[in-house]
C-alpha cells in the first residue's frame, strides 16, 4: 500500500500545529484537509468518533488521534530521521511530564481568560502567569526545553505562542515583559522552517478568539 498521509486540520488550532511541525520535522509528506467544526465532515465523525475533533492523522486509512499521541506515533513510524523524543529513559519520561502539564494547563486556562469575565477571569489570569512563570523557570538559560536542539517539550508549546498576542490583549499583560526568556525561545523556535510555516499568524488567532467571543456572547 502506498505511504499515504492525511491530516484532518484546522489552521489556528495549537494542537494541529503540533503535527504539522512534526511532520515537517521529518520531512513527511501529507495532505492537509481542514475541517469546519461548526459542520463536521463525515471522514471526521468515522475517524474520530470518540471525541469528533481535529486533529486526526489518518496514515493509509487508519487513523491516530490526539495531537501529541500523534507526534509520538510519526516519531516511530519515520525513525529514519533523527528522534523527537529522547533516547534516554528518563529525560523521554520528563519530556513527557511537561507535555502533560502543557496540556492540562494552557489551553485550559487560556480558554477561561478569553471565554469569561470578572472574576473568573481574573484568576484565569492569576493562573496563566504562573503557569508561564514555572515553565520559564524549567526553560531555564537553555536554548530549547530538551537542552540544544528542538524536541518534544518545545513541539508541545511553540503553537501557544501565537496566542501571545491574545493573551496580551485579553488578559492586560506583557509576555516580553513578564517572560522574557519564554519569548526570546519562541523567537528561537519561529526561526526554524518547520515551526514558522506550521504556525498561524498571532494576529490572525486574535480574530479567531474574537469570533469565538462573539458567539459565546461575551464581550
Amino acid at each position: 500500500m502506498a505511504n499515504e498521509v492525511v491530516l484532518l486540520d484546522l489552521k489556528a488550532s495549537p494542537f494541529a500545529a503540533r503535527v504539522r511541525i512534526a511532520l515537517e520535522e521529518k520531512g513527511v509528506e501529507y495532505k492537509s484537509e481542514v475541517e469546519d467544526l461548526s459542520n463536521k465532515s463525515s471522514t471526521l465523525l468515522k475517524m474520530n468518533p470518540v471525541h469528533q475533533q481535529i486533529p486526526v492523522l489518518i496514515h493509509n486509512g487508519r487513523p491516530i488521534c490526539e495531537s501529541m499521541i500523534i507526534v509520538q506515533y510519526i516519531d516511530e513510524v519515520w525513525s529514519h530521521k533523527p528522534s523527537l523524543l529522547p533516547s534516554d529513559p528518563y529525560r523521554r519520561a520528563h519530556a513527557r511530564f511537561w507535555a502533560d502539564y502543557i496540556d492540562k494547563k494552557i489551553y485550559p486556562i487560556g480558554r477561561n481568560l478569553w471565554a469569561s469575565k470578572g472574576e473568573l477571569k481574573e484568576s484565569s489570569k492569576k493562573d496563566l502567569i504562573q503557569c508561564f512563570k514555572i515553565l520559564e523557570e524549567e526553560l531555564g538559560d537553555k536554548l530549547y526545553f530538551g537542552d540544544e536542539s528542538f524536541g518534544y517539550i518545545d513541539m508541545a508549546l511553540i503553537p501557544f505562542y501565537s496566542f501571545f498576542y491574545t493573551f496580551e490583549t485579553l488578559g492586560n499583560l506583557c509576555m516580553a515583559a513578564e517572560f522574557p526568556k519564554l519569548v526570546e525561545w519562541g523567537e528561537r523556535c519561529l526561526r526554524k522552517e518547520s515551526v514558522s510555516k506550521s504556525l498561524c499568524d498571532q494576529k490572525e488567532v486574535y480574530e479567531v478568539v474574537l469570533q469565538i467571543k462573539q458567539k459565546l456572547g461575551i464581550e
